[in-house]
């Protein structure tokens, strides 16, 4: 895999396309960020395909940086979910 800059990217975009093509993912970053990343159209129909449980997905998905935090506002009444 290798990292591009998004605007050595859209500079080299048939080098970026190409080297997906041949089965090497590439990672667009912004500001030193990841925020894509280019695959093939077959891999992409494979990955599309799979039929996982969502529970596997989250398994397999980086929760690095995310935060959750807990509404603790009490309990929602039937007549907070009809609105």
């Amino acid at each position: 895999m290798k990292n591009w800059q998004l605007q050595e990217a859209k500079n080299k975009f048939s080098q970026v396309v190409d080297e997906a093509i041949k089965g090497d993912p590439q990672i667009i970053t912004r500001h030193g960020d990841s925020v894509a990343v280019v695959i093939s159209y077959d891999e992409f129909l494979k990955l599309k395909a799979k039929k996982e449980p969502l529970s596997k997905f989250f398994g397999s998905v980086s929760l690095e940086g995310l935060f959750l935090e807990r509404d603790k506002s009490g309990l929602r009444t039937h007549d907070d979910l009809s609105s």
